[in-house]
């Protein structure tokens, strides 16, 4: 007998675990402690309600997560992990390490799927350096499925991926305009934002204060000075030019038409 065991006992984990959605799931708790539906939903992009909902009903059902008991009222509290949930963090992190040492980096997948740069990106932020008051960054993604992506981002909070225009005052957005096999590599934290910018591959406008700050609000890139680069501040673009790219590239509404500040 080998230390494997059964055939069975594997093909009931891949039965209940093999889904897009559930091991993601499971790494978010094992991340964060503690979450609920609304969190839930903004951590993974693009994860329907819906199919979230009954994922969660199946963890739950699996005795992978319960209600935090600790919330009032505990049946629409946040869930957490289980003991059971909890036996399962050793596996996820032997996933990741063979994840990213054997599994190559491959730009072709992102350029199907651009939603995922936007989860590597959003986990790579520290939320620590983020602004006090609320901003985003709206993101036009160039690539085999050109989009268009905002990142809501506040100190100390997790970040919200949206699908639409959260419609702050123009004064707290900054612009980044990037072809995805780009920002895939700064995502990956295999390349920096200066590289990108120098390279004409990334452009970042808008505020010139948050266009300053916004490379120091992600974590730093891996440690191989090869990868490193030092553009000129020039690289970036300037505001003159942001007030004439806003409508035209990212079709934002005029100030008269946006959310006020208040």
């Amino acid at each position: 007998m080998t230390p494997f065991g059964e055939f069975c006992a594997f093909d009931k984990a891949v039965q209940h675990l093999g889904d897009r959605w559930s091991l993601m799931l499971l790494r978010e708790f094992a991340v964060h402690g503690s979450l609920g539906f609304n969190a839930l939903a903004d951590g993974l992009p693009r994860i329907s309600r819906s199919v979230l909902a009954r994922r969660l009903r199946k963890l739950e059902d699996l005795g992978l997560i319960e209600r935090d008991l600790t919330s009032r009222p505990v049946t629409s509290g946040p869930y957490r992990l289980t003991p059971a949930g909890e036996q399962l963090i050793p596996t996820l992190l032997s996933l990741k390490g063979w994840a990213e040492r054997w599994m190559p980096e491959n730009p072709a997948m992102v350029e199907r799927d651009p939603d995922v740069v936007m989860l590597w990106l959003a986990h790579r932020l520290d939320v620590g350096a983020l602004p006090e008051r609320e901003v985003v960054i709206a993101f036009d993604l160039r690539g085999e499925r050109s989009t268009q992506v905002w990142l809501l981002l506040e100190r100390g909070a997790p970040p919200s991926v949206c699908f639409e225009d959260p419609a702050l005052a123009l004064n707290r957005y900054v612009y980044v305009e990037a072809a995805i096999d780009a920002l895939y590599q700064i995502a990956r934290g295999l390349r920096d934002w200066a590289w990108a910018v120098s390279g004409g591959s990334v452009a970042i406008y808008g505020e010139p204060e948050l266009v300053r700050a916004l490379p120091a609000w992600f974590g730093s890139v891996r440690s191989d000075p090869r990868l490193l680069s030092g553009a000129p501040p020039q690289a970036f673009a300037s505001a003159s030019t942001a007030a004439k790219r806003v409508r035209v590239a990212l079709q934002r509404p005029s100030p008269s038409s946006a959310a006020s500040d208040e």
